[in-house]
Parts: structure tokens; C-alpha cells; sequence
């Protein structure tokens, strides 16, 4: 039995050396070298020291912020109401079906909805308000990020909503507790393992995005992202590349960390 397992360990173990360890290993090697290709620390001396590469990861870190915000702020709502409709499954399917569609296609959606001759300003026009840039602005980056991954927020949220004992809330209605201590007191802390894995699935994303960063953002948001796609595909620096994704490697992982689910916790 023992061979078994270990048998079909074989295949995970595998994948795990070739499309995890392997790339990361690739990554931390090309981030020790120089354009050249001599070993140097001097990437990670020059992210450390620029001001640019630091205001550049705390515009990282505050896009992220902003777009899992908004995705809590609305997916939580959403997720809740889910749990008291009926036919959820299939309200639960429409929620899922973006994810269905390509992010490339719901990208350029949006350049036509939000573009200058786009519906948004056609249906502005109808009250009298001119044509405005709604694209390629801070606004239009964060609304599509927030609202192409708003499904991952949704998901383990209501998952854990679902999986609360009802008798627990009617015990605090028969306790005297009103809807807002009965939310707060029960629903809210035994929610807080989906909102967790809600804000990993988009915090840790969001600081990589760089594809909506050009096709919605333009020149007005530039990530971390961005930064190692200028870097690989156009200066050709691999190293420093390199060395940006190390560092998001490592936030990603004390991101996770400090939202993960400890045993014997509340």
C-alpha cells in the first residue's frame, strides 16, 4: 500500500520540480547576474536603493489594496445575498460564467464601453454631459481589475457562509441579538476563513497585473508588472527582471502567511 501512494506521488512530485522549483530556481539565478551574465548582486543592490523601484512597489501594493477593497466591498454583499435566494446554483453559475471568457476579450470590451465613443459616454451624452477620457485613467484600471476578478471574492465567501450552522443565528435571535450584533457577533467571524482566501486570490494577482495595466491603464498605471515585462521584452535586462519577480515571489509568500488559516485559531 505504502508503494502505492508513493507511486502516485510520483506524477505531483514531478510537476512540482519542473513547473514550480524549476522556474523559481530560474528566476533566482538570472536575478544573481548581469546583463552580461557574471554573477553580481548589484540587482537587487539597485532595487533596494532606487527610489523609483520602491515608489514603484508601493503603487503595486496600493493598486492591490484598492482592488481587493472594492472586490470585498462588493463581493461580500453579494456572496450573502447568494446564500438566501432561491435557486442559488444557478445565481452561482451567472456569477462563475465571466470566468468562462477571456481575459483579453473582457479587456477590449471594456476599451469599447469605456472608450470616447464608448457607451458609457454615448449614454452620458443623452443628458446633455460631453465626451470624457474615462480610459486610461486610474479609475478605469481599477473598476475592470476589480470587476474581472470579483468572482474569486465571491466564491470562497459565499462558500463559508453556506457552511455556518443556521442554528447558531437563530440562537442569537432567541438570545435577543438584533441583525447587526447577530452579523457581527456570529455570521462576520465565521465568514473570515473565505474572506481570507478571497483577499489571497486577489491581493497576490493584482500586484503582478500588467496586460489590464496597458490595455486599460496606458501610461497612467505602471506596476511592479509592467516593470518586468519592460525589462524582459524591451531593455532585455533579464537580471533586474528577474530580481522584481523575486521580490514579488517573497511579498506574495508574506502575503499568504499572514492570511493564512492557523489550527486552534477563532
Amino acid at each position: 500500500m505504502q508503494k502505492m501512494r508513493s507511486l502516485f506521488a510520483v506524477p505531483y512530485a514531478l510537476w512540482l520540480m519542473f513547473f514550480v522549483f524549476a522556474p523559481i530556481a530560474l528566476i533566482v539565478g538570472y536575478s544573481l547576474m548581469d546583463i552580461n551574465g557574471h554573477l553580481t548582486l548589484t540587482n537587487y543592490q539597485d532595487f533596494f536603493s532606487s527610489s523609483n523601484y520602491l515608489l514603484l512597489t508601493l503603487s503595486s501594493f496600493w493598486y492591490a489594496l484598492l482592488i481587493t477593497l472594492c472586490t470585498l466591498l462588493f463581493g461580500y454583499p453579494m456572496a450573502y445575498c447568494l446564500t438566501h435566494l432561491k435557486h442559488r446554483d444557478l445565481w452561482l453559475m451567472l456569477v462563475i460564467l465571466p470566468t468562462w471568457i477571456s481575459l483579453l476579450l473582457k479587456a477590449y470590451a471594456f476599451i469599447g464601453i469605456f472608450g470616447i465613443h464608448g457607451g458609457v459616454n454615448q449614454f452620458l451624452g443623452l443628458f446633455g454631459i460631453p465626451a470624457r477620457q474615462i480610459l486610461f485613467t486610474n479609475f478605469s484600471f481599477v473598476f475592470v481589475s476589480a470587476y474581472i476578478e470579483l468572482p474569486f471574492m465571491i466564491l470562497p465567501i459565499y462558500n463559508s457562509l453556506v457552511e455556518i450552522d443556521s442554528s447558531l443565528i437563530f440562537a442569537s435571535y432567541d438570545l435577543g441579538a438584533n441583525k447587526w450584533q447577530t452579523f457581527t457577533k456570529i455570521i462576520w467571524p465565521l465568514s473570515l476563513s473565505g474572506v481570507k482566501s478571497g483577499i489571497q486570490a486577489i491581493f497576490i494577482p493584482s500586484l503582478s497585473l500588467f496586460m489590464l495595466t496597458r490595455l486599460i491603464g496606458g501610461n497612467h498605471v505602471i506596476t511592479l508588472g509592467t516593470a518586468i515585462e519592460e525589462h524582459f521584452l524591451v531593455t532585455q535586462n533579464w537580471g533586474m527582471g528577474a530580481t522584481i519577480g523575486v521580490v514579488l515571489i517573497i511579498i506574495m509568500l508574506l502575503v499568504m502567511g499572514l492570511t493564512r488559516q492557523r489550527k486552534g485559531g477563532s
